[in-house]
């Protein structure tokens, strides 16, 4: 196999900014759909990830692109992109 081939595919995700309390980082709410499986119903699920912002520049309510990382505390393995 070719080392390109072996490479990762890095993750994108697009979410809300929902707290930027923290110095250099960024709580980013991600909703989506999922099907029940008895009841075939759709269930809003909302995960919260912690995403680094080097410039502090996105804020509360803020649309953004988060990409996955290496890890870069004990909680922190993604960080901001760009604003959707």
């Amino acid at each position: 196999m070719t080392p390109n081939a072996e490479q990762k595919k890095i993750r994108k995700i697009t979410g809300t900014v929902v707290s930027d309390k923290m110095s250099k980082t960024r709580v980013v709410a991600v909703t989506r759909l999922k099907k029940h499986p008895r009841y075939l119903k759709y269930q809003k699920l909302t995960t919260r990830f912690k995403a680094h912002d080097e410039q502090n520049a996105y804020h509360t309510g803020d649309k953004v692109v988060i990409q996955e990382t290496k890890p870069l505390s004990k909680e922190k393995r993604w960080v901001i992109v760009e604003k959707a």
